[in-house]
């Protein structure tokens, strides 16, 4: 049984609709260290771990790297203390919104694309 107020990674990974093996990988890689251990040695993560874990999960569909992805996280913790390196991070984090809205506007341009094609073939299909 967890602590209370952790989660073992089996239920981080059923709310987060990510696989156990993808956590495990963003631990070895430093993306997500869970925030503690059990006894028996099993991880366990926060609600503030489930927060960042979904922020990994939602820069995905725009096609950030892991490497990028890491640069955004601390850029986060960084802009919190505030001070010199809280304000670099804070024009970081202006430079990653600036980013994501372009690459936002080019999946919307192919997805409305891909829904001009997709209407071509049912006109074609209904008689």
């Amino acid at each position: 049984m967890p602590e209370a107020g952790m989660m073992h990674i089996g239920e981080l990974a059923e709310r987060t609709e990510l696989s156990l093996r993808t956590i495990r990988h963003y631990d070895q890689i430093g993306l997500l260290a869970p925030s503690g251990r059990s006894e028996g040695g099993f991880r366990l993560y926060t609600e503030d771990d489930y927060e960042r874990l979904m922020l990994i999960r939602r820069m995905k569909p725009l096609g950030y790297s892991l490497d990028q992805m890491g640069d955004l996280l601390r850029a986060l913790e960084a802009s919190a203390g505030g001070g010199a390196v809280g304000a670099d991070a804070a024009e970081l984090l202006s430079q990653f919104l600036a980013d994501a809205e372009e690459r936002r506007a080019k999946l919307a341009k192919q997805l409305a694309a891909a829904d001009e094609f997709i209407g071509l073939l049912g006109d074609r299909i209904a008689p």
